[in-house]
């Protein structure tokens, strides 16, 4: 059972759905718990997975702990993944300590705020049997920065599906018919759910930067795409009108084509105030797309300066302004960059290679908690009950 929060279209979010797809049910059967609403992808994956739905009212509803540890009871539980940092990755552990499910595992998908840890979800480190990174440095600073025991930090890196993130002979003109622009019109991109972290703020202050400094050239005719939803959008709408871009951003909101769209654009730009290893940035690579990214969080395992596209400084606009330029102006190294990209993603990055993580990490848990009770147990069953599993929190 996975836990979270609920189901947009993000990078956290859109791996889980890959994650579930792809797992061997003869291995694992995956289900979902959203504390609040499903969202798209939640109602999306409804049909083929259980997805339990609305168990946390507001912030302070109590009542969430007896409600999940009902679900996982009922449910028969064997391992639980709390998703991201926050309310879920606390009531998440809790409610399985409590409920006697044998394996409880984190996985962590940022670095820093708003997704640091904290000291109420740090005190349970005790009962959580593994903490997962999604990349080397990721898990290096889950140890240095979160005091996680190394013994207990797992990487199992992000990945991608290659056969549906590759290169369109289509795309290209076909995203440019969706928005209504010029074949030849350069397109910039950035698929990431709308909150504050993202930085939409340097993203479209960069657009303003690149049209001004270029009125009589082709790329001031840069065309600006957003992929995805969230609670930011207002903002971003009235930021877009006061920089008079309202013509060459597109705010496209939640959008199941994203090999497509992707793969249409010339540039992918992530702005990101913080980051591990976003998927958006395998899913651009992948596509053969070079990527232009604020140098947070483990990125530079993935964007390789001058090799797979460009790494600028957090909020520095003139100098992501400038590598997006560098891009645009010559094709011919975006198009190279962006085949290293694709290349380096199928070898590090692939979605069977991280569904086999989890499900490794995963059953070894499982089994080490089985035979250690079964040599222990008079009963020798091999197997754990939840009444043998159950115990008081106490760190």
């Amino acid at each position: 059972m996975f836990v979270i929060t609920s189901m947009p279209v993000g990078g956290a979010e859109t791996l889980l759905v890959n994650l579930m797809r792809r797992m061997d049910p003869q291995v694992m059967i995956p289900e979902v718990v959203c504390l609040k609403e499903a969202g798209p992808l939640g109602e999306q994956i409804a049909s083929e997975f259980k997805v339990h739905t609305h168990l946390l009212s507001s912030k302070y509803d109590l009542r969430v702990l007896p409600r999940l540890v009902h679900l996982m009871y009922r449910r028969w539980i064997d391992v639980v993944v709390t998703v991201g940092a926050g309310d879920k990755m606390f009531w998440g552990r809790v409610a399985a300590k409590m409920a006697g499910v044998p394996v409880i595992a984190s996985a962590l998908h940022s670095t820093g705020w708003p997704d640091g840890v904290g000291r109420l979800n740090r005190r349970l480190t005790c009962i959580t049997d593994a903490f997962i990174a999604v990349a080397d440095s990721h898990g290096e600073f889950l140890t240095s920065f979160e005091r996680f025991p190394a013994s207990k930090v797992n990487v199992i890196r992000n990945g991608v599906d290659c056969d549906r993130f590759r290169r369109s002979a289509t795309a290209r003109q076909s995203l440019r018919n969706q928005l209504g622009i010029p074949s030849d019109a350069p397109v910039v991109g950035l698929v990431a759910a709308l909150r504050s972290e993202k930085n939409h703020t340097m993203f479209l202050k960069t657009a303003a930067m690149i049209r001004d400094q270029n009125r009589n050239s082709r790329i001031g005719d840069t065309h600006w795409v957003l992929v995805g939803d969230g609670p930011e959008r207002a903002a971003i709408e009235k930021l877009r009108d006061e920089l008079n871009l309202g013509s060459h951003v597109h705010l496209l909101g939640t959008r199941h084509d994203t090999p497509e769209l992707v793969a249409g654009m010339d540039v992918f730009a992530l702005t990101s105030l913080n980051e591990a290893s976003p998927v958006s940035i395998l899913e651009s690579l992948a596509c053969g797309v070079p990527v232009v990214a604020t140098d947070v969080g483990s990125i530079s395992e993935s964007v390789i300066e001058g090799v797979t596209g460009h790494l600028v400084p957090s909020e520095d606009v003139p100098a992501m302004a400038g590598a997006v330029s560098r891009l645009l102006n010559d094709p011919a190294v975006a198009r190279q960059m962006g085949e290293n990209g694709r290349d380096r993603v199928v070898a590090t990055g692939s979605l069977d290679s991280m569904v086999r993580g989890y499900e490794s990490l995963a059953t070894r848990l499982y089994d080490s908690k089985v035979l250690s009770h079964s040599k222990s147990s008079s009963r020798g069953a091999g197997v754990l009950t939840k009444s043998q599993t159950s115990k008081s929190i106490s760190c």
